[in-house]
């Protein structure tokens, strides 16, 4: 089988007591490599050596510009072993290499994106009321930074953490999801490659208490840029309580894609599939639920339902697939029980609800589509992350609006309309970090993109992101020559 190492302080090593684990193919669930498992003193010694080099050494001491080359360096390795990199998250995930090889290759845009920025973060000068002093303030990195990576899209969220946090001049931790963690721990040897100090970028991957916990509790962790579910932020959250860690959670969604009858609905059912379909609906922007006007409810399911037996299942290598496995089998078996239960409720199943036909060995799942009765239904209420789009009816704008915000979750949403009043008045209504309209799951490394509530707080990629990895320094300087003359007052 394959073996991967981790990256601490500019060396590839095995855990300190040769733990490892074996990561499977999820298409066929069985083993094909062979991962680290980081012990709590390799994750200490990775935070350490990233407090060294932002403290020591030659990363402090380059130019903004001389990072910003170091960045783009990354971004163009990043983009020569983009295919590479995608075929191991294809095998490590299931995910398509469709979809795979796009995004890696995206990802180098990212950091060419950043780097740009690297030596275009300003202070400010003002002119304060004391005539004598003259002020101004700093932006200055942080620290060291924890980036924790899920599987799903993980050099692009990885992109996303380490681009402005290494145009600011921190230094990073980035812990891969320990479902599939090849491509990230391949990433480590294009920064190797590419030339960065010793401890400006270590990789590590493994488990919870030993290597998630004790990464974002560690006292030299300045902030943590966390991507994955609710219930793991809430840990996260609790283990910044002893660091005083800042934190940008990315976390789930339900996201609504809201279809009117004046849309072009051909293009609106592209959109929907693309949402709830691409990625084999493992993304956080998943396009989860469907609001459909009451006029055009009954034809617009009818299209989906005739296409999404159409899409191709298949192997994830397989340039032709559409929809692969999902990744771990637990996903699967969450699937499954939030559909039992939300039929046991009332839902009914248009199309799919179980394993195609064929694919018995691996974790796949029918494109499915669930006619909800109401929002309560657990598969309208809950993430299931995979090919489940669950369908509700409305009747007017106001009603669409009051579905669509009436969640926790507050990622994304799409709406389909050809009247641009209307489109402007639901950008200003839906809850959400994002809304496409007619249109859906674009994304560009000059637009942010974060959601509110259970969906998290803190946004990523865009210019402003790159702020949230300083801190304002304020300097006073006394330009007179007169000695301070009352110690005892304030001035």
């Amino acid at each position: 089988m394959s073996e991967f190492k981790l990256y601490i302080d500019g060396e590839f090593c095995d855990a300190e007591n040769g733990a490892s684990f074996d990561s499977r193919d999820p298409s066929t669930g069985e083993a094909w490599a062979k991962m680290p498992a980081a012990t709590m003193n390799d994750t200490d010694r990775a935070v350490k050596a990233a407090w060294r080099a932002f403290n020591e050494g030659e990363w402090p001491t380059l130019t903004a510009t001389a990072r910003g080359k170091l960045i783009a360096r990354l971004g163009e390795l990043v983009v020569r072993d983009a295919q590479i990199m995608a075929d191991l998250e294809t095998r490590d995930t299931g995910k398509i290499i469709r979809e795979t090889s796009s995004t890696t290759a995206y990802a180098g845009e990212y950091f060419r994106y950043y780097a740009g920025l690297a030596d275009k973060i300003e202070g400010s000068t003002f002119s304060a009321d004391k005539p004598t002093l003259e002020t101004y303030t700093r932006r200055e990195p942080l620290g060291v930074v924890a980036a924790v990576v899920p599987w799903n899209s993980q050099l692009f969220l990885t992109a996303v953490k380490l681009g402005p946090a290494l145009a600011a001049g921190n230094t990073i931790v980035v812990k891969a999801s320990e479902d599939g963690p090849a491509p990230i721990l391949h990433f480590a040897r294009l920064v190797h490659e590419a030339g960065f100090p010793r401890g400006v970028i270590n990789v590590i991957t493994g488990f919870g208490p030993e290597c998630g916990a004790v990464l974002t509790a560690h006292q030299h962790v300045s902030r943590v840029a966390f991507t994955g579910g609710p219930e793991t932020a809430r840990h996260v959250i609790r283990n910044t309580a002893e660091n005083f860690a800042l934190t940008t959670l990315e976390l789930g969604g339900k996201s609504p894609v809201i279809v009117f009858p004046d849309a072009d609905l051909d293009s609106a059912a592209n959109g929907v599939v693309a949402g709830i379909f691409g990625a084999t609906g493992q993304s956080c922007v998943a396009g989860s639920r469907l609001l459909l006007h009451a006029d055009i409810y009954d034809d617009f399911v009818a299209r989906l339902v005739e296409r999404a037996p159409k899409i191709k299942i298949g192997p994830p290598l397989d340039t032709a697939t559409e929809v692969g496995p999902l990744a771990t089998a637990r996903q699967k078996e969450n699937i499954e029980a939030i559909i039992a239960d939300s039929v046991a409720a009332g839902a009914t199943i248009a199309t799919g609800g179980g394993t195609p036909k064929g694919f018995e060995t691996g974790n796949y799942f029918e494109p499915t589509i669930i006619l909800a009765p109401s929002p309560e239904i657990r598969s309208v209420a809950e993430e299931c992350f995979g090919p489940v789009l669950s369908v509700l009816k409305f009747s007017d704008e106001d009603e669409a609006v009051r579905l669509a915000n009436g969640t926790n979750y507050a990622f994304a949403s799409g709406v389909f309309t050809s009247n641009l009043s209307r489109a402007h008045r639901l950008i200003r209504k839906l809850r959400c970090g994002i809304v496409w309209v007619n249109t859906y799951r674009v994304v560009s490394p000059i637009v942010p993109f974060g959601g509110n509530r259970f969906t998290g707080h803190g946004r990523e990629a865009g210019m402003d992101t790159i702020f949230d990895y300083t801190r304002t320094k304020s300097v006073w300087i006394n330009t007179s020559d007169d000695p301070i003359a009352d110690p005892f007052v304030v001035r």
